[in-house]
């Protein structure tokens, strides 16, 4: 059964993460935290582990994903080289950022950020678009405050890349493939650097490395991988509104969940 939870959530974050570019983790995080916790995991660091978790499995999503969008001619690669110089260090940092705080006060701030992306999403608050994309500098710092926030969160980095991106004059198709490509070093650097803090933690359960579960990892990335090139597919042909108000509400549950 655990397995099989495993496999539905992979479903789910697959489509998420071609569909809204988002990569998957803002849902994948909070099921992992629910499933970790009926599991009987250590409250201390079933957290971390669903945080680590989660960048692992972004990086199988993140491939059909990207190759989804590339196929289109969606992807800005200039654009994903700056970028990914600034999300290098970032996420290294966020990550180690994340191993210092608490189990129970990273699941409020988790809750915290969930609940303001249902917000942004289910009343479609997007920055109106403000000057051209900014230079290599500007791009690799901006990559590097994107990669920090993603590593603590456990996300691909899309619910912030795209905003961004879009507030910068991109549109948003390119906007949605370019942060899928994005979400690639952020998962790889993320997932190796959680695994490295966490390698020595006794409280962790078996078929762990470090902060990452892999039951869990293998079972979302089996059917992620598939859903990813569906989710890219509908990004380019349906109307994303009311699935953006569904997915709101779904998120203002879980961060309300997280805080009480």
């Amino acid at each position: 059964m655990e397995f099989l939870l495993y496999l539905v959530l992979g479903s789910l974050a697959g489509v998420l993460a071609g569909l809204f570019g988002v990569g998957g983790g803002i849902v994948i995080v909070p099921v992992l935290v629910l499933s970790f916790t009926a599991q009987g995991f250590d409250a201390d660091v079933l957290a971390h582990l669903a945080v680590g978790t989660s960048l692992a499995t972004i990086v199988f999503t993140s491939i059909n994903s990207v190759l989804a969008h590339h196929s289109k001619g969606a992807v800005i690669w200039r654009v994903f080289r700056w970028m990914t110089l600034g999300i290098l260090f970032g996420t290294v940092l966020g990550s180690l950022t994340a191993s210092m705080i608490q189990g129970p006060v990273l699941l409020k701030i988790i809750g915290v950020f969930a609940i303001l992306m249902a917000i942004q999403m289910g009343f479609d608050l997007r920055p109106k678009a403000a000057g051209d994309v900014p230079g290599p500098v500007g791009l690799a710092v901006s990559g590097g405050v994107i990669g920090w926030a993603s590593a603590i969160f456990g996300i691909g980095g899309g619910s912030l890349t795209v905003p961004f991106l879009v507030w910068r004059s991109v549109p948003i198709q390119k906007a949605v493939a370019t942060s899928a490509a994005n979400g690639m070093p952020i998962a790889v650097v993320g997932a190796i650097s959680f695994m490295m803090v966490g390698w020595d933690e006794p409280q962790l359960p078996d078929w762990s490395l470090g902060f990452v579960y892999l039951p869990a990892m293998v079972g979302i990335a089996v059917t992620s991988m598939f859903f990813a090139r569906v989710g890219a597919n509908l990004a380019h042909r349906l109307s994303q509104a009311m699935l953006k108000r569904l997915f709101a509400l779904l998120l203002l549950g879980v961060g309300i969940t997280f805080l009480i």
